[in-house]
């Protein structure tokens, strides 16, 4: 995406029309470079009118996020969270990594657009501008890499929280890190950690959220997805979910520090989409193992079942196949 992009669909969030040349005058660029910018928003499932003698109108408006609005929805407990918002990045989570921990601490970072952001083992996480919640979140903890087991499970129940708490229902969530609705991925999370197995921790919670994704941006995702917007005909405001999010975050990740995983388990096996079904799970080895999905432990170990009878604690891998049981 050109770095021009949002900052030209932010001139044209009045829902006006614009000429080429009033836009070359604003950003300071040829008429030729703001006709090659726009044209290539239709990549990137954004629709855009252009008429002969009247020029550009983006006829609905992103909904952009915006600091301050964000702060007004902030609870007391998460008014000391630092947050930034930007129109472009590589990724979030990899500027969070590169900040020292004493400032990485309770900042969160979130983006309109990134261009190298992450998923779990390495996959892009695709988004339009203005058409997702794409963020990450610092936080240090004072215990070692070893007591943060099951932490990206955790982070799974907060954004469960936030999301339900913004009338959203039917969600489920996958294990280790992904939340679905009618089995199609709505949000994925990547939780990436620096420090020592003894020592001071910072954590980084990389979030994304799928508020619309159009067609056009669901042809390179190579998974079934979904949206906020397919599931609710309202329209979500995303500084009121940014701002919930951050709530249940601040609210979930001192619970974890103090009590870790465990006063969180109901709540995960609850909500979990695979629970007494037959799953076959992929690990990082290439090998594949099979049986029925027990929810998991106080370490966020998924519990299976194997047809042997024996039950197995996986600490890593992934859900490629599931179904319900035959009786």
């Amino acid at each position: 995406m050109h770095r021009l992009l949002i900052p030209l669909l932010r001139a044209l969030s009045d829902g006006k029309f614009h000429t080429g040349q009033m836009l070359s005058q604003c950003l300071g660029v040829s008429r030729a470079t703001i006709s090659h910018v726009l044209r290539d928003s239709a990549t990137l499932g954004i629709t855009l009118y252009k008429i002969p003698g009247r020029g550009y109108q983006l006829p609905a408006s992103p909904d952009w996020l915006d600091a301050s609005r964000v702060r007004q929805h902030l609870h007391n407990t998460a008014h000391d969270i630092t947050l930034d918002i930007v129109d472009s990045i590589d990724s979030t989570n990899a500027a969070l990594l590169r900040e020292h921990a004493s400032i990485a601490h309770r900042h969160c970072l979130a983006a309109e657009f990134q261009s190298a952001g992450r998923g779990r083992r390495g996959r892009n996480w695709l988004a339009t501008p203005g058409g997702g919640i794409t963020c990450s979140l610092g936080w240090r903890f004072e215990q070692g890499i070893n007591a943060l087991t099951g932490l990206s499970l955790a982070i799974g129940v907060a954004v469960l929280r936030a999301l339900q708490q913004c009338g959203y229902t039917g969600l489920q969530l996958k294990w280790p890190n992904d939340l679905l609705w009618q089995r199609r991925k709505l949000c994925g999370i990547l939780v990436e950690v620096q420090g020592e197995s003894d020592g001071a921790t910072l954590a980084v919670i990389g979030i994304g959220i799928n508020v619309h994704l159009p067609a056009m941006a669901r042809k390179h995702i190579e998974q079934a997805v979904t949206d906020l917007r397919e599931i609710s005909d309202n329209a979500p405001d995303r500084n009121v979910l940014l701002a919930t999010l951050l709530n249940t975050l601040v609210e979930t990740l001192s619970l974890f520090e103090q009590q870790g995983l465990a006063t969180l388990q109901d709540e995960w096996n609850t909500a979990d989409a695979y629970a007494g079904q037959e799953i076959q799970i992929t690990l990082a080895n290439g090998n594949i193992l099979t049986g029925m999905a027990n929810g998991i432990n106080e370490q966020g170990a998924l519990l299976l079942r194997t047809t042997q009878g024996n039950l197995l604690s996986l600490h890593s891998g992934e859900i490629t196949h599931a179904r319900p049981l035959t009786p």
